[in-house]
Parts: structure tokens; sequence; C-alpha cells
């Protein structure tokens, strides 16, 4: 399987479950990688074979800003749903960093994969 990948997504979005942490908005850093047959777009050099990263990333910040989840888990299990039901991957890794969430450690955070 082919893989297409997007790091570093940076998003300030409110997430948390805490009173004061849905009174803010905080940043967060996701990577995808995901899964999908480029053997077309590698033949026909069309971008529409492939998946277009900056679809993929507008389509991610939104849902995080609107989404307002409480968990990095729920947030990181809905753009895997995104990810497999809007731009037709077959696999996905969503891996989101809440960094500062826990004094003392440099990151945090979940690593999530569905296959569809």
């Amino acid at each position: 399987m082919d893989i297409v990948y997007l790091h570093g997504i940076e998003v300030d979005c409110v997430i948390g479950v805490w009173d004061w942490e849905r009174e803010i908005t905080q940043r967060i850093r996701i990577d995808l990688d995901m899964g999908h047959d480029l053997t077309k777009a590698g033949e026909t050099d069309e971008l529409e074979y492939t998946l277009n990263y900056k679809e993929v990333s507008k389509a991610v910040n939104a849902y995080c800003v609107e989404r307002k989840a409480k968990l990095v888990e729920s947030l990181a299990v809905g753009i895997a749903e995104l990810l497999l039901d809007t731009f037709k991957c077959r696999w996905c890794r969503v891996k989101i960093n809440k960094t500062g969430a826990v004094r003392g450690a440099r990151d945090v955070g979940v690593i999530i994969e569905r296959t569809k």
C-alpha cells in the first residue's frame, strides 16, 4: 500500500476536559499517514488521482476547531473517520500531540490506526 503523509499540522482549538480548557484554545500537532493507491497518480501525473494535501489539511483543521473535543482520543477517532470516509483512504494513522499537557513531558498524546 502506498502512503501519503502530512506531518506537523498545527491547530489551535478547544481541547480538554477541565473547565479552564473549555475557555481557551490550545495548540495541538497532528501527524497523518494515509494509505492510498498512488498507481494512477504516478502514471498520469494528475492531482485527481492522489490525496490533495491542502484539502486534507484544511478539512482536518476545520474538524478540530468545530469539534471542540474533550479527549484527544475522541478527536483522533473523528479525524480517522474523516480520512477514511471523505478522502477514501484505505488505512490511516493519526498521531495527536498535545504538547504541554503534562508538566515535565515534552510530548504527550495518542496514535491510532484504522482500516476501511
